[in-house]
């Protein structure tokens, strides 16, 4: 498999790479930071990298990937327990980090590399813009370690330990260029977009997909920093042209729209707008499209698997689903018996299994958690469930483990009745859960956060909404009423930590 990225020694002197606010880097610049940081770590089996939403991030994992090396992106929100754990399992021979990050004790017995990244405003480039120094080329191959293979390791990025301690998925470096090959195809993704996203890069979406992805195709990136819709409106007003996002920064969007003309005009002119990490609500869909005229996509994916699915640019925008597999992913749903879900009708619901070059090779140290993840003929078990309506489009309904409810001898994901209640103007959040009971097996129960907290709908007039959208069976039986849900950092609903 060819370099990861090869603009790095192609792409024309002074075209754009990497923005984070005034901070920015071109192609050359970038290969000649990387590279600096590739020579210094060039030997190691693996680098934790403070993962800050920063320019030396970016180039800490670049310059990882040139030498052969794999990162370990680390949360900065991480508390000494959960690193001590990373650490003790990754094993990192060092940490890089931003010359000023003041780093937690959990790491400080580690040797640390600073990531130097000459200049202030613009990385200091020399008259052509390409920066001073060696040739690209020199730069990028002295970073360069032993002959580096398909199979080799990327990246290890652990799970978020909701039913243990966290995993640490080792992602090899064929699932990348696979993962990131497949989406340029199903998002008609070139050199010349410009990406805008805010998202943190210690995870899949925003540092595999918002900062590899880009740099893999020669296009450019521009970091927000931080999210808020000042930032879309400005970068999507001055040449950027897709948007990354998770749900609850298009929520966010869809409740300025009204009031941020600017705002639905960047949109509107945006090629592509995609959501990722949960399921983006119906209604959050339907408002955005309302006021710019344009549709949000919904892709899906893990941290072991990379990306399965995808709205193709060229298909349908349906919203609630996450399109059709990517190219090169089998996916198929399975009862829990393990046979095939009988039709594809938008009804059958069945657990997600995929199988393809995007899927990781190993939990790092786990050899059981490896061989329970798969069944005995290579399929990834993703513990999601799902619907596929006949076109093969395919509408995610929940987790196996806290989404699948079975109530009167019905299998009913938690996800459409959620996405019903939050078509409700009285609800601004809901989760679904279900909880035992004597005469149906499990009661669908609703957590709902009102729109008016002095005035919430009332427990039957949510019921009767759900059951005249959805089917009588779907209806909540109890509604439980809160200030706010627990989300984690991506903004994902942890229905673990509602209150019992």
């Amino acid at each position: 498999m060819s370099s990861l990225f090869p603009a790095l020694t192609d792409a024309p002197s002074g075209h754009p790479a990497l923005r984070f606010g005034e901070r920015r880097l071109t192609y050359a610049e970038l290969a000649s930071a990387a590279g600096a940081v590739g020579a210094r770590v060039r030997g190691e089996a693996r680098v934790a990298v403070w993962a800050t939403p920063s320019l030396e991030t970016a180039v800490a994992v670049v310059g990882a990937l040139l030498a052969g090396v794999a990162a370990v992106p680390l949360n900065p929100k991480s508390g000494d327990k959960e690193l001590g754990h990373i650490l003790g399992d990754s094993a990192p021979g060092v940490v890089l980090a931003a010359p000023g990050d003041e780093l937690p004790a959990a790491l400080r017995e580690l040797t640390r590399i600073d990531v130097e990244i000459d200049g202030g405003t613009n990385g200091g480039t020399d008259g052509d813009g390409r920066g001073a120094g060696a040739p690209v080329g020199a730069v990028v191959g002295a970073a360069a370690g032993a002959a580096v293979g398909d199979e080799d390791p990327a990246l290890v990025v652990y799970t978020s330990g909701t039913t243990g301690p966290p995993k640490g998925a080792v992602i090899p470096r064929r699932a990348i260029a696979t993962t990131l090959d497949a989406l340029a195809d199903a998002w008609q993704w070139t050199g010349a977009d410009v990406l805008v996203h805010g998202l943190p890069l210690f995870h899949v979406h925003g540092l595999v997909l918002g900062i590899l992805g880009p740099l893999r195709r020669g296009g450019s990136v521009r970091h927000l920093g931080r999210f808020g819709t000042e930032g879309v409106t400005r970068e999507l007003s001055t040449g950027a042209s897709m948007l990354f996002g998770v749900p609850t920064m298009y929520h966010r969007i869809a409740e300025a729209l009204p009031d941020d003309p600017a705002l639905a005009k960047a949109l509107a002119g945006a090629r592509l707008l995609v959501s990722g990490s949960a399921a983006l609500p119906v209604h959050d869909h339907e408002r955005i499209a309302a006021a710019t005229g344009r549709r949000v996509i919904e892709r899906y994916g893990m941290t072991e698997t990379l990306m399965n699915t995808s709205v193709r640019a060229d298909g349908e925008a349906r919203a609630g689903t996450v399109g059709v597999p990517l190219p090169g992913v089998e996916l198929r749903l399975v009862d829990e018996d393990g046979s095939a879900v009988a039709a594809y009708d938008g009804e059958s619901v069945g657990e997600i299994q995929v199988r393809g070059p995007n899927l990781f090779t190993e939990y790092l140290n786990r050899p059981d958690a490896t061989a329970a993840a798969f069944t005995p003929d290579g399929w990834f078990r993703t513990g999601d469930v799902a619907v596929r309506d006949p076109d093969g489009y395919v509408r995610i309904v929940g987790r196996k483990a806290t989404d699948l409810i079975k109530s009167g001898g019905y299998k009913i994901g938690a996800g459409e009745i959620e996405n019903a209640l939050l078509e409700h103007p009285g609800v601004r959040e809901a989760a679904v859960t279900g909880e035992p009971d004597a005469d149906l097996g499990e009661r669908i129960v609703a957590w709902v956060v009102p729109a008016d907290p002095g005035s919430p709908p009332a427990e039957d007039e949510l019921a009767g909404h759900v059951a005249r959208r959805l089917a009588p069976h779907k209806r909540p039986r109890v509604v439980r009423y809160l200030d706010a849900l627990p989300r984690n950092d991506m903004g994902k609903i942890m229905k673990r930590a509602l209150p019992s």
